[in-house]
């Protein structure tokens, strides 16, 4: 007995909407790592130089090749104060 045509198309249509989630996914990662790969697995240390990168540069995955900090970089302080009262 063969297979009935009716079949196919919800086949295809779960297939064809699979496809342009993932195509969709790829897109959004892409443009918001800066058409860059997408970084995973991070550990403190690539944390702490994102921050340091976006305080250099004003975005998470652009670097500088600048031998000197920007006059801004000076008091761009990475340490969060706290006030507290006793």
């Amino acid at each position: 007995m063969g297979l009935p045509f009716e079949a196919l198309l919800p086949y295809g249509i779960v297939v064809v909407m699979f496809g342009v989630t993932g195509a969709g996914l790829s897109v959004v990662k892409k443009f918001a790592n800066e058409g860059k790969k997408a970084r995973w697995n991070r550990d403190l240390w690539d944390r702490q130089m994102m921050d340091r990168d976006y305080r250099l540069t004003g975005t998470l995955r652009g670097q500088s090749t600048a031998a000197e900090a920007p006059k801004h970089f000076e008091i761009s302080n990475p340490w969060k104060v706290r006030f507290r009262s006793v």
